[in-house]
């Protein structure tokens, strides 16, 4: 069994960390800046491109491991140079990279994003390797993933590996948190294993089977997914920061103000802010304000896992914005 992670330090309490695994997608992204996104049919030509690996599940292995956690990643990569890369540069990040496995005749999973001037995005995705996961693979290497603490799911592998792996863990005593991102269609009885569900506005309309917008119907709308038996729903919302539900009681926790370059792997860095303050014995609420804190520092510049922030960074951020969070 693996050593815990050495002891952090928090408001003068010794807290001992708890180690996280991501099990998910890991992709190659390949980013074009653009004025504007295209209309049906129309052409445009790319102020530049760049290329960076990605993917929802390697977004936040590499942010939690910019961060300092523990943390491991479990998945799938294609058999070609992106893949052997990727899992090195993982490595270089600090991950432990033993649940990742190369697919033999399979191509990494492939990304496609158009950044506009105002620094959103949209994104085509490819799954090549990442579709691959099944729930033999999750038996395959329960040994490794079970001496882990908290576990993060997105949606971009196979949905019914996310079912599986989630009842089975939540089974054996692991707090899970699932990114459902992209929206899909998930069984509904997933619902009752999740600790805490992270939706953005658009995820949690579609999940509640709701339109509606503002804050008051939001309540109504994650009251749907906590009669299914989510522990906890915490809202990202943007601008707005982000909201966390649980039961009767809602609570806004602002975001941090800046300058948005790019939002690709913002709600990724969100999650990895947010787990890793579990993992470093912070309550709901503070996690929330991490979150809000390491997505704010991961759109000031292009890229994600380029821009996402080191534990040293995020100190720094949270002390100048004086929100009064200690790690």
């Amino acid at each position: 069994m693996n050593a815990k992670r050495p002891i952090l330090q928090r408001k003068s309490v010794t807290v001992l960390m708890k180690s996280i695994c991501v099990i998910g997608s890991l992709n190659l992204d390949i980013v074009a800046a653009v004025e504007r996104f295209p209309q049906p049919g129309e052409t445009l030509t790319a102020d530049g491109y760049s290329v960076f690996f990605g993917g929802k599940g390697g977004n936040q292995a590499i942010a939690l491991g910019r961060l300092g956690a523990r943390v491991k990643m479990a998945g799938k990569v294609g058999d070609d140079i992106h893949g052997h890369d990727y899992i090195r540069h993982l490595r270089m990040n600090g991950v432990d990279v033993s649940g990742i496995s190369v697919e033999k005749g399979a191509a990494t999973g492939t990304a496609m994003i158009w950044v506009d001037r105002q620094g959103e995005n949209q994104i085509v995705v490819s799954a090549g390797a990442n579709g691959l996961l099944q729930p033999s693979d999750i038996d395959a290497m329960w040994e490794e993933l079970v001496h882990s603490d908290i576990f993060l799911f997105q949606l971009e592998i196979p949905i019914g590996t996310v079912a599986y792996a989630v009842k089975r863990l939540k089974q054996a005593g692991k707090t899970i948190v699932l990114d459902p991102a992209p929206a899909s269609l998930l069984p509904d009885a997933i619902f009752r294993y999740i600790d805490y569900m992270t939706p953005n506005e658009t995820e949690i309309r579609y999940y509640a089977g709701r339109q509606e917008r503002y804050v008051y119907q939001l309540k109504e709308a994650a009251g749907s997914l906590l009669r299914k038996g989510v522990g906890t729903i915490v809202a990202k919302a943007g601008e707005e920061g982000a909201y966390w539900i649980r039961e009767a009681e809602m609570t806004h926790i602002e975001a941090f103000p800046v300058q948005a370059v790019d939002t690709t792997g913002a709600g990724d860095s969100f999650n990895a802010g947010f787990a890793y303050a579990l993992a470093s014995g912070l309550d709901v609420e503070d996690a929330v304000r991490i979150g809000n804190a390491v997505g704010a520092l991961s759109v000031r510049q292009v890229g994600a896992q380029s821009a996402m922030p080191t534990r040293e960074e995020l100190e720094r951020f949270l002390e100048t914005h004086q929100r009064g969070v200690t790690l």
